[in-house]
């Protein structure tokens, strides 16, 4: 059994940046698949990022790409996103994922095994 414990959540003025972590325990880390995704009240869970096993590999949504940055460290357990250039509409919950059957990054929920219970990030304008 695989658990994920978020943390670095906050809150933040746009424009500026946070750094969300994600902490593993239970499994092999380096052979998942990572993902991040968030939640924004009333919609859908979204995916924001995702990383290859090695971390040699990254995946963006539009809407983050160019200001997230997704980065794991196998030794420590630990997969991060790196937050800057931050709008009000990246207001959300923030869980990050593991996927432990699949070989490339995933962007569907479904897709993902093991969950963490979420850290909130709120940017003001």
């Amino acid at each position: 059994q695989v658990q994920l414990v978020e943390s670095g959540g906050g809150l933040a003025q746009a424009g500026g940046s946070l750094r969300v972590s994600c902490a593993a325990s239970g499994g092999t880390f380096s052979t998942y698949y990572m993902g991040w995704f968030r939640q924004a009240p009333g919609k859908e869970r979204e995916f924001v990022a995702g990383i290859s096993r090695s971390g040699g590999s990254t995946y963006y949504a539009d809407s983050v790409k160019g200001r997230f940055t997704i980065s794991r460290d196998n030794a420590k357990n630990m997969v991060y996103l790196q937050m800057n250039s931050l709008k009000p509409e990246d207001t959300a919950v923030y869980y990050c994922a593991a996927d432990v059957r699949r070989y490339s990054v995933q962007v569907r929920a479904y897709e993902y095994d093991y969950w963490g219970q979420g850290t909130q990030v709120t940017v003001s304008s």
